[in-house]
Order: structure tokens, then C-alpha cells, then sequence
């Protein structure tokens, strides 16, 4: 190798522009012998030259291009790797643009184009796509240069790209042309001479029909090919004669590809040809489009779907946008020439003329509908072109429209009576309405694109004298549509003819006031006292919202107030009414979906909703149906309020007024109503635990306080003694043994609520008074306080490890929990042997196996202990092992061998043991499974990565361990519920990894738990896993060395008879082994089919189905080889 100040010192006098000529030839020979004798190699050298050849010094950066460009014309011969040539490929082709350094670049292009062929030469389509970046950068960068070989250059051009296949090439070639026009504009100049040669090019790769076969590697799509040719199309009005009839040819295609694709082009090309070029055209171009647009109109399934409330009234597709568009365009470009043949055709007339066949939806057939709709969306598009085309479309067809309603200017008192709102909404020309509201929507949309009104336009005037007979009649017809039988399709139109009327731009420059407000009125009338008609109350509220969430976009700050005062206030008044027929649920789904149109509107149904949740609160005293209505407030405060105040951000105060009005309440009101109704209560405290979750630190802790302050009134809770951050967790008077039914429905109400406050708090929140929290939650999670026992994993889950925060730390806190005497007091004895553990774990174990004991306690301990565990488990503390050694002790407790059947065991055992084995097992399921109601991310747990997969290989292990010894049948099934839990309950990418090991467990564990009725959903989630496990690569190796245990327990629970999902699942699973191995599985398809018989008979549709499936999948295997 040679020195490299050496040659560094090439590189440097080659650079150097103030050495001589001979100097710089020098140092580039010398450079050049080095590679060629493989001293250096050309990628060292690239290194070596990285900062002169991407500098922005505009000098360095040449001269340092043109080095290597010149080393590779001294080393045509030296052969190079296919990956350095594609390199220096790309790197000379981007210096192309750099027309700084563009000599380097050229000369570099030109020496890869010149090397060997036996030392590594470019690719002919690398050469191609060369040559055209080449002339490309040439027409860009030296038009002067190229521009005097005239004629030639085009000839050559064409010549050159005549038949290109290649996508990169024909990128590099739609774009030549582009700049080939744009150098010769002359109409008698070059391209003009060759234009007929070069569109038949470019024309005969119209529509781009590009594919390429799966896995090949292209950077060139077909919308980008596209788009290069249409550029291409519309680079020179000379192409005009060749183009324009070759796309009106295309929209004939039965290929909707090329008709949208026609229309593109043809859309995109009039604005570069111009009005003049296009004119001679226009007629070919109008019949094209009203064929299009006639033929490819689509009706939805309904006459009228509401979902049309706020886009067309039929279903537009990619063909029909395309033609609306382009007849805009055109219609634009060449005002009152498409009109004319508009106002002119003998198809649009004949509908104006007829319009009273269009009198119903239902009757009219679909092609009429078509025609109709067409006709709808042609004057549509129209008139919304421009203000003189939208004068003479409105002046041409709304008044015959009006009179075929029965409208008109002098006729604003229409329908103010019963009778005559009935028959006005009888007698609705459907045809005429619906092409009524179409030109309504198309000035609404002229007035907002033009960002201005002017009263001064004829479209204007004639609508401002027909809003006021418009809205009466419409408002009348719907009015009259609650009680009265009409047809959807009309409702629509209605209802859309008022939120267009409503949502007029120009304040209230179109309709006054008292008609805006009538608008309201009506639709609001619509909604509390039209909710049994469906369609009707639906599309009144999708208006409402369109409504509301217009004043809110566009500022119409006059209108937004008489809406708030009208709409808002109405229905925020409803909430709390319980004399009120309509249901609770539609007045939240109104309210709040009105409330997300805009900010104030929302701010102000929060309030109102927080209003009737404390009213309610207060006067519930055990009324089921206030209960009940009490509880869909405090859903829709949690499912809909909470994840739009967290969504907006900044408003903090709202979550913390709630937060603390809430405490508020718990203070001053009475409860009467009996602790079992525990829906409300959970309603409550899932909508406090949310509120404070998405609070701050500072408001969680003002939140907090007052909660202390509520719990310092009850006198057993000892929460503002300073002694007890001292003393221990003993409490006087409330003894843990009793009952809950003796607590009252105010302390359930406020432990529960208080247990809420701890489980959404931040980590970095301080807890006041800690360790009086934590005996609370002692206390009450064993006497079977479930948000206790929550409250407690939880805040022992987010603790600090120093007393940084609180006032102790975690370990304190842990010794509190596991050495408290409040084990000790529920046993008759402690263990203090050292045979099994530490004593605060024998303490508790003692508690849960303790005969003595009230079972429910002993289950309350489990559950209790479960929480705590889940706790430390998710933050990876070191504790969880306590925890997980207590339940296993409690697992095997008289866990004795035995040699009876499981059943003999399960009536055998005293229903005590089995509801506390089952606890325990079931502990697994809290400590894996994920909680929607505390130690999650969104209240802010902590969670360690990969902790459920840690656990699993930890316990897997034991749980093996323990099945190997001989235990009682009972005891081998509720490890087998435990292992199932544990296995169900971790990612499924863990369980594969030890599916060799775990596949025998879990098919024993299958056909223990299934003689148990108590297990069938774990039976359920463990044929989950397995049909994971089938349809892995891995894991159908571990089910070939166990495919006769695998189809025995499967054909068993074929005929499972508690769950359905379980005979549907085990199918599957034996579907999914007719994969494997044909040897293997051959011999056991008489015993499948015999099973899968039984399941043709089974009385669920969904199990017969996958029975037949599964049939096949094994009638399949008999054409299989034998050694497949």
C-alpha cells in the first residue's frame, strides 16, 4: 500500500489551480498508475476525495469532479466490480444538475460509456438511461449550444426514442420532448415539422399500461410514467391536432383506466392549448362528456342515503369526478360556449320539460334516475364556473323548478298550517327538488370559493326572493314528516336545503335572521320530538353538526351566537330533565355530537353535562331509572368529553373542576341507595380516574388534598393524624373481618373514589399521608375491595425507590404491606418456622390455608395479593417473587398424591379449597393480562419492556417442575389453569420459542380443563395459542413429534359442550394440521373423519362450516406425495 501522504499529495496538486498545467497532468498520471497497479483502489480514493467532491466551494468541487472523471478515462481497461461502475453511475449522473462542476460530469459519463468489455462495463439499459440523462442535461444546460442544429436535432431525437420500452428511459424521454418543445415554440420552427412524428411517439404509449413482475426492483410507478406523458401531451400547443381527437378517441375505451386517464389528459391539455384550440373542439368534447358522465353515474343502494347529507346525492366514481372537472374547466375557459350547448340539448330539456315524471323516487326506474342525477350534476357544475355562468343558469331553470314545487316569491307563507304542511309534503316534486337543491349547493359553493357575496348578481337575487318560501316549506314538510309517513329520499333533499340555506356565507346576507332561526327551530324540533323516526332524526342531527361546525370554520361569529342560544342551550337543558321522552342516550348523542362541531360549543355542553352529572348525583337517592341515566352521563363523560379535552390540550381546569366538584359532592350528599348497584358506581369512578389522569401534577395535587379533606370527616380513616405516619397499620374500630354489607354506601362510595384518585395519579404526584393510604387499602381490599386493592398495586407501582417524593419509600412501603400485623390478626397462630420462607410470608399463607378462616376473606387475600404483584411485576421489582411464592404455597396446600380421578377429587374437596385454589390460580391472570381500569399507560403505570416474557420463562419452569410431582388431580388442574393463564397471557412470540417444551403441557393441560366447566374460556385462549403454534414454521415441528397427542385432545374437543367457540377453534386447529408432513398425518384421517362427522351435525351454523372446510382441507392430502 502505498504512503498516503503520498498520493494525498496528488489529490492536492491536481486541485490546486495555481499549479501549472504539466504540474496537474502529473499528479493525474500519477494517481492513475497507483490504481492501475492496485497500489490504491478506486473506492479508497473516493474516500480520500469526499470533501473535494462534495465542498461548496463551486472551484475545489470542480476540479476535484473532473479528477475522477479523468482517472476513469485513463482506466477503461482496469477492471471494476459491478457495484463500483452502478456507484459512480449514480454519483455523475446527480453532478448532471450541478452545472458548477458539469464538465466533470459529463467527461466522467462519457469514460464509464467507453470502458472494456472484460473490465466491468455499464448494462445496456444503464447505457441507455446514460446517454438520455445525458442529452437531457444538454437541452437544459446549453439550449444556445443546441438549439442551432434545428431540424437534425429533433430528427435525431426522434430517431433516439422511437420504440423505448425501458420505465427509466421513458421518463427521461416523455421529458426531452417536453424540453424539446419548450426550446422550438415556433408554429414554423422545428418541432412543428416533426409534431405529427413526435405524437405518434409519445401517442402510442397512451393510456401507460405498466406492470412488472413481483419482487423486481423499480422505482418507477405508473402514476409517475402517467403524469410524465401527460406532461409530455401538453408541452406544445402544436401537439393540439393530434392529441385532443387521439383522447376523445380513448373515452370510448371499455377500459375505465383510459377513460379516466382521457380525461386527465384532455382536462390538464386545455389549459395549455388555450381557449382558441380548444373551441373547435368543444362540440366532440360536450358529447363526450354527457355520454361519460350518463354512463357511468352510479345509484346508491337507497334512493337517498343520509350519508349524502354532506357530499353528492349519488355515487360518484373516479370517472365521473374526472368528467365534472374537466367540463368545468372547460366551461370556465370558454364562458357561455358549453352553456350553449347545455341550454341547447334535446336530453336536459326533455327532463326540465317532463319533470313531473320524476314526481317519487320510488316509482321513477333506474335509468330515468340516472338521467336525472346527470342532468343534477351537468347544471351543478355549471353554475358554479363562475358568477355570469351561475346568472344564467339560475335565471334558465329555477323558476320553472319553483313553480313544479309550488313555490315562489310571493308564497313565503306557505305551509303554515297542519293541513297544509301535510299535503305540501305529499305533493314534493322529487325531480324538481332534487335539482333545486343542486343549484342551491352550487352558488353556496361559488359564494365560498370566491370568498365574497354580491347582492348585485341575478343567481343572488332570485335566491334571496325564494329563501323565505324555501324554508317555510321545507321546515313545514319535515315538520309534518314526524307523524306522517314520507319518503327518505325527500327528507334529504329537505334537510339539505336548509343546512344550505343555513350555511350561506355572508353573515345573513342571503336569509335573515327569523329564517335562520326558523332553520334551527325546525331541525331542532326534528330532534326531541322526531327520535322514533330514524332516518328523519339522523340526517337533522348530521345538519345541525354541519351547521355548527361551519360557523365555527368560517367565524360567523353573529350566527354561531343564535346558534348557541337556540340549539346549545336546548339540548344542554334536555340532560338533565328527567320528564323528557327522549332517551337519555339520543339526547348525549345529540349534545355531545353538536358540542365537537367547535370549541365553544363543546366547552359549553361540558359544563351543562357536568351540571346534570351532579344533579343527578345529588337527587339518585336508590331511583333506578336516575341511576340509570346517571350512568349514561358518566360514560359519555368518560368515552367522549375526557378524549376530547386531552385530544384539544391546554385546558386543564376542566378535568380538575370536575375532579373537584366531584369530592365535593361525596362530602355534602346523602347516599341511600344499596351498595350492589355497582354499575353507577363504576360509571363514577372510571370518569373520576380518567378526569385526574390526563390532569397535571399541580391539579392532581389540589385533587388530592381535597380528597384528604373529604376522608379527615370519617373518623375510622384516621387520615390527618399526624401519628399515623408512625404507627402501625392497626386500625381501631374497623376490624377487617367484618363484612362489607355492614360499611355504608357513602364509605364504599368514598374508598372507592379515593382508590380512584391513587390509581390515575402521576408517578411524580406526592401522596399526602402514605402509609395512612396504604393501611386503608389494606383494610378494605381484605374485606373484598377490589379498587382497593388496585389503588395499592398501583401507587406501589409507581412509587420512587427513595423518599424523594412521598413520605417513605417503596421498600418501606413493602414492608408495611408484607410484615403488617393485620395478617397476623386473621389467623389463630403465626408460623415463624424457616422451613418455607419469611415469616411475613408465612403470615399471609397461614392466612389464605387457615380451615378457620371465612372463605371470602381468604379469597379477598388472593385477589388483594394479585394486584400488589401485578404491580411490582410491571416495574420488574424483586418483590413479585414474595408474592408468586405465597400463591404457590397456597396452589399446593393438601395438594397430597392421589390416584383418584379428577372428578372423584372435585367432590371430594370442600367447596372452600376449590374457590380458593381458583382464586389463586386465577391470580396468574391478573398478574399477565392487561387492565382497562388501572395499571396501564394511560394511568401512567410503569412498565417495564418484555416483563410479561421475563415472567413467563421464569414460572414456566416451576409450573414444569411442579406438574412432575405427583399431586392430587385437583391440585394438577389448577396448575393447569394457572399455566393456562400464564401461557394465554404472554405474547405469543415468547410462548414459540418454547413450543417444543410447552406443546405436550399444554395438550394435557387441554383435556384436564375441558372434564372442567369452570375453565372453558381458558380452554378457548390455550386453542389460541395452538393454532399459533400450528401455523408456525417451528411450531409445526414440535406438533410433528406430538401429532398423535395433538389429534386425540383436538377430535375430544369437537364435542366440548359448554362453549361453542371451543368445537369451532379445535376444527380449526385441525384444519391447520392437514398441513403438515403427509406422512405423518396420513394415518389419522379415519380418525378425523369420524370426528368431524359429529360436528356436521352440530347445532351452531358457524361450527357445521368449519367442519366442511376443515373436511376438505383433508380430503386434500390424499393427492399429496407421500414424501411431500
Amino acid at each position: 500500500m502505498a504512503e498516503r501522504n503520498e498520493w494525498v499529495s496528488h489529490i492536492e496538486s491536481f486541485v490546486d489551480t495555481s499549479r501549472t498545467s504539466s504540474q496537474q497532468a502529473s499528479s493525474l498520471n500519477a494517481i492513475a498508475s497507483l490504481l492501475k497497479n492496485d497500489v490504491i483502489t478506486i473506492e479508497a480514493l473516493v474516500r480520500e476525495m469526499e470533501m473535494y467532491l462534495t465542498t461548496t466551494d463551486n472551484i475545489i468541487r470542480a476540479r476535484g469532479i473532473i479528477l475522477l472523471a479523468e482517472l476513469l478515462a485513463l482506466l477503461t481497461t482496469k477492471a471494476l466490480d459491478d457495484a463500483t461502475v452502478h456507484s459512480l453511475i449514480a454519483f455523475f449522473t446527480e453532478r448532471l444538475a450541478d452545472w458548477k462542476a458539469l464538465r466533470g460530469a459529463l467527461v466522467g459519463c462519457l469514460a464509464l460509456l467507453r470502458r472494456k468489455a472484460n473490465a466491468g462495463v455499464i448494462t445496456r439499459s444503464d447505457a441507455r438511461d446514460l446517454c438520455f440523462e445525458l442529452l437531457e442535461c444538454l437541452l437544459e444546460r446549453y439550449p444556445d449550444a443546441v438549439v442551432p442544429l434545428g431540424d437534425d436535432l429533433v430528427y435525431g431525437i426522434c430517431e433516439a426514442v422511437d420504440g423505448e420500452k425501458d420505465p427509466q428511459c421513458l421518463m427521461l424521454t416523455f421529458h426531452i420532448i417536453e424540453i424539446l418543445a419548450k426550446l422550438f415554440p415556433d408554429p414554423c420552427g422545428p418541432v412543428a415539422n416533426f409534431a405529427g412524428d413526435l405524437f405518434d411517439i409519445l401517442g402510442c404509449y397512451f393510456p401507460i399500461h405498466f406492470t412488472h413482475a413481483k419482487g423486481e426492483d423499480v422505482d418507477i410507478k405508473r402514476d409517475s410514467l402517467s403524469m410524465a406523458l401527460m406532461q409530455a401531451f401538453s408541452s406544445t400547443p402544436l401537439f393540439e391536432p393530434f392529441a385532443v381527437p387521439l383522447l376523445l378517441e380513448k373515452l370510448s375505451s371499455s377500459l375505465p383506466l383510459a377513460k379516466v386517464d382521457s380525461l386527465k389528459y384532455l382536462s390538464h391539455c386545455s389549459l395549455k392549448y388555450g381557449p382558441d384550440r380548444m373551441a373547435k373542439h368543444a362540440g366532440a368534447i360536450w358529447s363526450s362528456l354527457k355520454d361519460v358522465i350518463c354512463t357511468s353515474i352510479q345509484e346508491p343502494s337507497l334512493p337517498l342515503a343520509p350519508e349524502s347529507l354532506d357530499g353528492p346525492s349519488f355515487h360518484i366514481n373516479e370517472i365521473v369526478a374526472e368528467a365534472l372537472a374537466l367540463l368545468q374547466r372547460v366551461n370556465a375557459q370558454n364562458d357561455g360556449l358549453y352553456l350553449n350547448y347545455i341550454f341547447g340539448d334535446e336530453d336536459i330539456n326533455m327532463v326540465i320539460s317532463t319533470i313531473n315524471n320524476f314526481r317519487s323516487s320510488i316509482v321513477i326506474s333506474l335509468q330515468s334516475k340516472q338521467t336525472l342525477f346527470s342532468v343534477g350534476c351537468i347544471l351543478s357544475v355549471s353554475a358554479k364556473c363562475s358568477n355570469p355562468s351561475c346568472n344564467k343558469v339560475i335565471e334558465r331553470y329555477l323558476p320553472i323548478l319553483m313553480d313544479n314545487l309550488g313555490l315562489s316569491t310571493e308564497n313565503s307563507s306557505a305551509g303554515s298550517s297542519p293541513a297544509s304542511r301535510l299535503a305540501l309534503c305529499k305533493s314534493l316534486n322529487f325531480g324538481a327538488l332534487f335539482l333545486c337543491i343542486e343549484l342551491l349547493i352550487a352558488c353556496r359553493d361559488l359564494a365560498v370559493g370566491s370568498n365574497s357575496v354580491s347582492s348585485q348578481e341575478t343567481w343572488f337575487s332570485m335566491l334571496w326572493g325564494f329563501s323565505s318560501s324555501m324554508t317555510k316549506a321545507f321546515s313545514s314538510a319535515l315538520l309534518a314528516s314526524i307523524t306522517e309517513d314520507a319518503q327518505d329520499a325527500d327528507i334529504v333533499l329537505m334537510v339539505k336545503g336548509l343546512q344550505v340555506l343555513a350555511t350561506f356565507p355572508g353573515g345573513f346576507l342571503l336569509i335573515s335572521k327569523s329564517i335562520y332561526e326558523e332553520i334551527l327551530m325546525a331541525l331542532l324540533a326534528i330532534i326531541t320530538n322526531g327520535f322514533n323516526r330514524k332516518t328523519l332524526w339522523g340526517i337533522a342531527l348530521k345538519a345541525l353538526v354541519s351547521i355548527a361546525s361551519y360557523t365555527d370554520e368560517y367565524h360567523e361569529t353573529e350566527k354561531a351566537t343564535i346558534y348557541t342560544h337556540v340549539v346549545v342551550e336546548k339540548l344542554v337543558s334536555l340532560m338533565s330533565l328527567e320528564e323528557c321522552n327522549m332517551p337519555v342516550q339520543l339526547r348525549l348523542e345529540a349534545t355531545v355530537g353538536i358540542g365537537l362541531s367547535g370549541t365553544n360549543y363543546m366547552l359549553r355542553v361540558i359544563q351543562g353535562l357536568e351540571e346534570a352529572i351532579f344533579s343527578l348525583l345529588a337527587e339518585v337517592h336508590g331511583n333506578l331509572k336516575s341511576a340509570d341515566a346517571l350512568v349514561h352521563l358518566l360514560e359519555c363523560y368518560s368515552n367522549q368529553v375526557i378524549p376530547w379535552v386531552n385530544a384539544i390540550g391546554g385546558l386543564d381546569e376542566i378535568p380538575l373542576r370536575f375532579s373537584v366538584n366531584y369530592w365535593s359532592y361525596m362530602e355534602s350528599i346523602n347516599f341511600s341507595m344499596a351498595v350492589q348497584e355497582r354499575k353507577l358506581l363504576n360509571a363514577a369512578t372510571m370518569a373520576m380516574k380518567l378526569a385526574i389522569a390526563i390532569c397535571s401534577v399541580e391539579s392532581q395535587k389540589i385533587i388530592i388534598q381535597k380528597a384528604y379533606g373529604v376522608l379527615s370527616a370519617i373518623s375510622y380513616f384516621h387520615l390527618n393524624e399526624p401519628t399515623s405516619l408512625t404507627i402501625p397499620l392497626e386500625v381501631q374500630g374497623f376490624q377487617p373481618t367484618q363484612s362489607m354489607e355492614n360499611v355504608t354506601c357513602k364509605d364504599e362510595w368514598l374508598i372507592s373514589s379515593f382508590a380512584s384518585v391513587i390509581i390515575a395519579a402521576r408517578p411524580t404526584t406526592n401522596i399526602l399521608h402514605l402509609r395512612a393510604a396504604v393501611n386503608l387499602f389494606m383494610i378494605a381490599f381484605l374485606n373484598g375491595h377490589v379498587q382497593a386493592a388496585q389503588a395499592l398495586g398501583s401507587l406501589i407501582n409507581k412509587m420512587h425507590l427513595g423518599r424523594d417524593i412521598n413520605d417513605c419509600s417503596l421498600d418501606e412501603v413493602m414492608d408495611l404491606v408484607f410484615n403488617s400485623s393485620l395478617w397476623g390478626s386473621l389467623s389463630e397462630e403465626y408460623l415463624r418456622s424457616g422451613e418455607v420462607g419469611n415469616s411475613s410470608e408465612m403470615d399471609i399463607s397461614k392466612l389464605c390455608l387457615d380451615s378457620m378462616n371465612d372463605r371470602l376473606v381468604r379469597t379477598h387475600v388472593i385477589s388483594g395479593l394479585s394486584w400488589i404483584g401485578k404491580g411490582l411485576l410491571m416495574r420488574g421489582h424483586e418483590k413479585v417473587k414474595n408474592v408468586i411464592m405465597i400463591l404457590l404455597r397456597c396452589l399446593l396446600s393438601n395438594g397430597k398424591p392421589g390416584t383418584s380421578s379428577l372428578q372423584q377429587s372435585l367432590s371430594q374437596d370442600s367447596e372452600q379449597d376449590l374457590l380458593l385454589k381458583r382464586s389463586v390460580a386465577d391470580a396468574f391472570h391478573t398478574l399477565l393480562s392487561d387492565s382497562d381500569v388501572c395499571l396501564n399507560r394511560k394511568f401512567h403505570a410503569t412498565v417495564k419492556p418484555l416483563y410479561k416474557q421475563r415472567f413467563f420463562n421464569t414460572i414456566i419452569p416451576i409450573l414444569l417442575s411442579l406438574l412432575n410431582n405427583s399431586y392430587s388431580s385437583t391440585t394438577r388442574l389448577m396448575i393447569y389453569r394457572a399455566f393456562g393463564h400464564v401461557v394465554s397471557d404472554t405474547p405469543l412470540v415468547a410462548v414459540m420459542s418454547e413450543a417444543k417444551k410447552l406443546l405436550p403441557m399444554l395438550l394435557e393441560g387441554l383435556s384436564m380443563l375441558s372434564e372442567d366447566f369452570h375453565s372453558k374460556d381458558i380452554i378457548y385462549n390455550l386453542l389460541l395459542v395452538l393454532s399459533g403454534i400450528l401455523t408456525d414454521k417451528t411450531g409445526q415441528e414440535a406438533a410433528l413429534e406430538n401429532v398423535h397427542t395433538t389429534i386425540n385432545c383436538l377430535t375430544r374437543l369437537i364435542s366440548y359442550p359448554h362453549m361453542m367457540l371451543v368445537r369451532e377453534t379445535a376444527i380449526q386447529c385441525i384444519a391447520a394440521m392437514s398441513e403438515l408432513k403427509h406422512a405423518r398425518i396420513y394415518p389419522m384421517r379415519l380418525q378425523i373423519s369420524q370426528a368431524l362427522s359429529k360436528a356436521l351435525d352440530d347445532p351452531k351454523r358457524d361450527v357445521r362450516r368449519e367442519a366442511v372446510r376443515c373436511r376438505q382441507a383433508w380430503a386434500s392430502i390424499a393427492s399429496r406425495s407421500l414424501y411431500s
